[in-house]
């Protein structure tokens, strides 16, 4: 199958031109015909939709002779497993889908990806996601500077053997649900950096829908800001991705926390959604509940409704001054992004809330304030201003607290519907 490459960000510019909302699923199986008719059936759908390719746990780990043994076995497996499978069997499985008008991202969770880098270069796909820092912490327990230099080495393989290579950072997810916007604006936009710095010149930008949509809006508006700034003549969107916390338990919990993230995205421009299912609080989604939840989330970014921007203001310049304000102090750091990187989380410049990755400094905490809006309850030694520190004497969340925090989005969207 001869691919030229590139159709990836192309596409998301097509859509970006007649102001679509370009829709995508979480989506991986084991079995080459599974995988075959799951994306098939999203190619199908009449809304502006593209490909995942969700990798399973072993491969994930470079385990894979287990993911072989689960193939040859006809085991279950929770991903698609790209290295174990044949080059020429996944080759025929792309054929007749893969093209232009219908893209196709692998997604798989590695802290180590050079392996499936080369995989997906060979197979002719030209996009795909994760960090140096984001699939590092929390997702492993690999030392940073390691994957750091896994991730620098995996840039430059891909760069070298695919045209108009692709990568989303996924840094503005890290531990999303209970971080505050700017830690995970700052995080997003220094890996798209690392990337480029590596050779990869199309990236995009994650953001993680939290706890208030006012605040996430004003968060989005940041982002794009900073982005315009940092990524000048840049190939580069952001996407929005579906609470990635506890999600709903009722179909009307779940089905307006899904429409809620499409009027977010919409509202703040963005390109990109990444959409979770009503059975999401259930079992691993099915083909039909990933096509159903990509209908809704389509028809809900059609719809002329958008979120309110008044509310967002305040929110807006905040994290716009604290975002800012980690990235320099990071790129002032070392001309080596990767290296200033390490030297940020050894020095808690950078840090994440709840995060038990051992280089990770773990004394940042944040609270969920009565607006809802994810707030810093102790900055540890972040540089910002004292204003960002919820108290300067927090006594630390209790376990009944961040328990509450966890369930704080699923209790409000499950309320019943007066």
């Amino acid at each position: 199958m001869a691919v030229s490459g590139g159709y990836f960000q192309q596409f998301i510019e097509n859509a970006r031109d007649r102001t679509e909302l370009v829709v995508q699923p979480r989506m991986g199986f084991g079995a080459l015909s599974q995988m075959r008719a799951g994306l098939a059936s999203v190619a199908s759908l009449p809304c502006t939709a593209i490909g995942t390719i969700t990798l399973d746990s072993y491969t994930r780990v470079g385990d894979y002779q287990s993911a072989l043994q689960c193939l040859n076995s006809a085991s279950p497996m929770n991903g698609f497993p790209i290295i174990s499978h044949p080059l020429e069997a996944v080759r025929d499985m792309l054929e007749g889908i893969y093209c232009a008008q219908f893209p196709i991202q692998i997604r798989h969770g590695t802290a180590q990806p050079q392996q499936v880098f080369q995989r997906l270069a060979a197979l002719g796909l030209d996009a795909t996601e994760g960090g140096p820092v984001s699939y590092c912490m929390p997702y492993s327990r690999l030392p940073l500077a390691r994957a750091v230099a896994a991730w620098a080495q995996s840039c430059q393989l891909l760069a070298g053997l695919t045209e108009h290579a692709h990568i989303e950072s996924f840094g503005g997810c890290l531990l999303g649900q209970l971080c505050p916007p700017s830690l995970l604006i700052a995080m997003t936009l220094l890996e798209a950096l690392f990337f480029r710095q590596h050779g990869v010149l199309s990236v995009s930008l994650s953001y993680a829908q939290g706890t208030s949509l006012a605040q996430d809006l004003g968060a989005l508006q940041a982002l794009r800001e900073l982005a315009s700034e940092y990524l000048a003549g840049a190939h580069w969107h952001v996407v929005v991705y579906c609470y990635m916390g506890v999600f709903p338990s009722t179909d009307h919990g779940a089905r307006r926390l899904i429409a809620d993230s499409a009027r977010l995205a919409r509202s703040a421009a963005c390109e990109r959604l990444i959409v979770k299912t009503c059975a999401e609080s259930r079992q691993i989604p099915s083909v039909a509940d990933n096509l159903e939840a990509l209908r809704l989330a389509a028809e809900s970014a059609a719809d002329e409704t958008l979120i309110a921007a008044a509310k967002s203001t305040g929110y807006y310049q905040e994290v716009l001054l604290e975002a800012r304000r980690l990235i320099e102090t990071v790129l002032n750091l070392h001309a080596d992004i990767g290296a200033a990187l390490i030297q940020a989380f050894a020095r808690g410049w950078l840090d994440i809330p709840y995060c038990l990755h051992p280089d990770n400094p773990a004394k940042t905490t944040c609270r969920i304030d009565q607006k809802g809006a994810l707030r810093w309850a102790n900055t540890g030694r972040l540089p910002l201003p004292r204003s960002s520190s919820g108290s300067l004497n927090d006594p630390g969340i209790s376990s009944a607290e961040l328990l509450q925090m966890l369930h704080y989005t699923v209790n409000r969207y499950d309320r019943p519907l007066h």
